[in-house]
C-alpha cells in the first residue's frame, strides 16, 4: 500500500480508484448523499484505512477509511478524528471501524 503524507493527497487518489461518496458516521450506520443512502454495518466493508498524525497538534490526527458496499453499489470515504469511541455508536459500528494493529 502506498504511503501518503497528507489526507487530501490520499483522498484524491482514492477518488481516482472510484471511492467517490462522502460518508458521514451516524450512531448505527453510514450515510451519504444527504441521507439518501443509509449503509448499515453488515452492508459495508473497510477496504483500506490510513492514519494521519497531527505534526504539531494531536487533535489534528485522523483516520481515513476507504469503504465499499456491494449491496448499494457504493464506494466512498469516511474521515474520522481519532476517538470514534467518543461518538455514541452501536457495538456493530464500533467493531466494523475498529483499527487492529
Amino acid at each position: 500500500m502506498k504511503s501518503y503524507s497528507t489526507l487530501s493527497e490520499t483522498m484524491n487518489d482514492l477518488r481516482k480508484e472510484g471511492y467517490i461518496e462522502d460518508f458521514n458516521l451516524r450512531q448505527n450506520c453510514l450515510e451519504c448523499r444527504n441521507g439518501e443512502f443509509k449503509v448499515f454495518a453488515d452492508e459495508f466493508k473497510v477496504d483500506k484505512y490510513y492514519r494521519f498524525e497531527g505534526e504539531s497538534n494531536p487533535s489534528d490526527a485522523a483516520i481515513l477509511y476507504a469503504i465499499s458496499s456491494d449491496k448499494h453499489q457504493l464506494k466512498g470515504v469516511l474521515v474520522n478524528a481519532y476517538g470514534i469511541y467518543s461518538e455514541p455508536l452501536t457495538d456493530e459500528m464500533l467493531q466494523k471501524l475498529e483499527i487492529r494493529k
